[in-house]
């Protein structure tokens, strides 16, 4: 199941979320231009590696810097598009529910979870780990608990079946968190799992349910009174 958009409407212009999505393209288009040495070694220096974090903390000679690099990194095409996409159909609303500023820092510290959680799992690894999916993950564990009834314009391909269908925002995102949760029990190494971070992804959108209400803002209701 693919969101294409949905029927969500915002009051805020996006800034951020648009901000981000930029950022993360121009990040790529940098990456494209690098020869494939060049691109490897940059990689390595600005993507999050578990093993050399956990060495860095134990020595205490930093390099933490990495886990927020890492976030506007991505390994192709298929990744930076399905990061996009959903960010931009659930990060508007998000942003629109807490503001700006509220959600630079929420987007940034449901990455930071998402970091963490794979770190907890992976703490050998020495594979590089790219991506915006942790922080996306916790847009849309957000989502979850604020528009669950939402409708989301959904591409639904089994086989030759292709149909775009509208679906409730907690059927589409359940279905999401269920296949990260059955990819992270079948397949929990790194390796085995093609370099996906199922870990983070499962961490990132914890973190966004268990966040959402400290960084949402109630918004007052206008009262009138009849004279």
């Amino acid at each position: 199941m693919i969101p294409l958009r949905d029927d969500n409407p915002t009051v805020l212009w996006p800034v951020v979320t648009i901000a981000l999505i930029v950022a993360n393209t121009a990040v790529f288009f940098y990456e494209l231009s690098l020869e494939p040495r060049l691109l490897e070694t940059f990689i390595y220096q600005m993507g999050m590696v578990p093993a050399s974090i956990i060495q860095a903390h134990i020595s205490g000679t930093g390099g933490y810097f990495t886990v927020l690099t890492s976030m506007f990194l991505h390994g192709g095409w298929m990744h930076i598009i399905g990061n996009m996409l959903y960010l931009w159909i659930f990060g508007n609303n998000i942003e629109d529910s807490m503001g700006h500023f509220r959600f630079v820092i929420f987007y940034l510290v449901t990455g930071l979870a998402a970091a963490a959680a794979h770190l907890a799992l992976n703490p050998a690894s020495t594979i590089p780990t790219i991506g915006a999916s942790g922080a996306v993950s916790g847009v849309l564990g957000a989502y979850l608990v604020l528009f669950p009834h939402a409708r989301i314009q959904t591409l639904i391909t089994l086989g030759f079946f292709i149909r775009i269908v509208y679906l409730p925002a907690w059927v589409l995102l359940i279905f999401w968190i269920g296949l990260q949760l059955l990819n992270q029990a079948l397949i929990p190494t790194e390796a085995s799992a093609g370099g996906v971070a199922y870990a983070a992804h499962i961490g990132g959108f914890v973190a966004g349910i268990a966040l959402i209400f400290l960084f949402r803002k109630y918004r007052r209701k206008t009262h009138f009174r009849y004279l």
